[in-house]
């Protein structure tokens, strides 16, 4: 890296999907983007078999990647859409089903593979102009009047008119801008794996709330399905030791053998949860992203659309600033970004938490009302509908 070259209007701290998509967009809207990062993605390659990890992609990511010019790229690859959604209750035997063509749509969403979707962000950027440092880590900051100095690796240095921290949830550089965050851990794991079923999905996403945590089955391309399967930790230590023919077992009497006998499983990772909500999302010529800012409960797989929401707000909020000339790094700014996604991420988050609670009740007659709850939601086409627009980030 030259460290002379001109000062980046944005120097971008951690290129993960969320970053990269960040740095994708800030340079399409004509700033001077550097993005930083350890180590180039994965390659993903279409004779691959697809990536364990896997997110429901909702129609307000999908836009903001079209906006990008890279959604049609990562279609044509391999992504499964879903038009529908069954969500039951294991407890009360309650049922919320939701259907795309009741609501005018084509499809609820899309269930991506991490991997595709950050290699093709990655191709995108050198064609939009940012530039990588990588190998390269943010070790240090200092803010500055006029600028934010940067302290690479081996001695490097770098400064910036912003810095992006988008470093993942454990990021350092949150704890360098003086940022708290505050949460809990859930003492729960999420195992994941790719399971060929008896039946086809018919490219519906299927959830099933067992009070240890619910299980999802999510469509693939390939006529499997992904499963995400919150455990308590100790209860996921040992369905990740289980053999493979008591690892099908114990996945389709978990699904209710929704979609028949599981046939097939990959083998298993799982990571760990937890709910996490920095108290300020910006600081002096700062800005927290994705998870740096907000790590959320997987239930209702909303993850990574956040993320992507940040990014759209933050990248629309600068360029407002800098089209009507004025300084795209003051607080006012940073902070009219920082509130509106804040706030929206919070009652996401929380709400999450709520659901993971409520779901976890055991007690007959809080059983009972939670059964009640979800039978009259599902009577309710207009609080369906809602939850749906809801999800699609409208």
């Amino acid at each position: 890296m030259n460290a002379r070259r001109a000062m980046p209007d944005v120097a971008i701290a951690g290129g993960g999907m969320i970053g990269a998509a960040c740095a994708l967009a800030l340079a399409r809207r004509g700033f001077d983007v550097t993005l930083i990062e350890a180590r180039e993605p994965a390659p993903w390659h279409a004779e691959d078999r697809e990536d364990l990890r896997v997110i429901a992609l909702a129609p307000s990511s999908a836009k903001l990647l079209e906006e990008l010019g890279v959604w049609q790229t990562v279609r044509n690859a391999r992504v499964s859409p879903y038009s529908r959604m069954q969500v039951w209750d294991a407890m009360s035997g309650a049922q919320l089903d939701f259907d795309a063509a009741s609501e005018g749509r084509a499809e609820l969403g899309w269930i991506v593979e991490n991997k595709l979707l950050l290699w093709t962000l990655w191709q995108a950027l050198d064609a939009a102009g940012v530039r990588l440092v990588c190998p390269g880590e943010v070790r240090d900051f200092e803010t500055r009047p006029d600028r934010v100095g940067l302290t690479l690796g081996a001695g490097e240095s770098l400064s910036a008119r912003l810095l992006v921290i988008a470093d993942g949830a454990h990021s350092t550089l949150r704890g360098k801008t003086g940022i708290r965050t505050r949460g809990r851990d859930y003492a729960q794991r999420a195992v994941v794996a790719h399971v060929a079923t008896e039946r086809p999905h018919e490219a519906a996403a299927w959830q099933r709330f067992l009070p240890g945590g619910p299980i999802a089955l999510l469509p693939l391309s390939d006529g499997r399905s992904s499963i995400v399967w919150t455990l308590p930790d100790a209860e996921a230590q040992r369905v990740l030791a289980m053999d493979d023919a008591a690892f099908r077992d114990a996945v389709g009497f978990a699904t209710d053998f929704r979609l028949g006998r599981i046939i097939e499983a990959t083998p298993r990772a799982s990571f760990p949860l937890r709910l996490q909500l920095a108290q300020d999302y910006a600081t002096a010529r700062c800005v927290l992203l994705g998870d740096a800012a907000h790590a959320v409960h997987p239930l209702a797989g909303q993850g990574a659309n956040l993320g992507l929401r940040d990014v759209a707000e933050l990248v629309s909020v600068l360029s407002e600033a800098r089209e009507a000339d004025r300084d795209f790094t003051a607080m006012h700014v940073l902070q009219r970004y920082a509130r509106r996604r804040r706030s929206a991420d919070t009652l996401d988050a929380l709400s999450f938490d709520a659901l993971a609670r409520v779901f976890a009740m055991r007690a007959p007659p809080l059983v009972a009302l939670r059964g009640l709850g979800m039978r009259a939601v599902n009577a309710s086409r207009p609080l369906k509908r809602k939850l749906v627009v809801h999800a699609a980030g409208r």
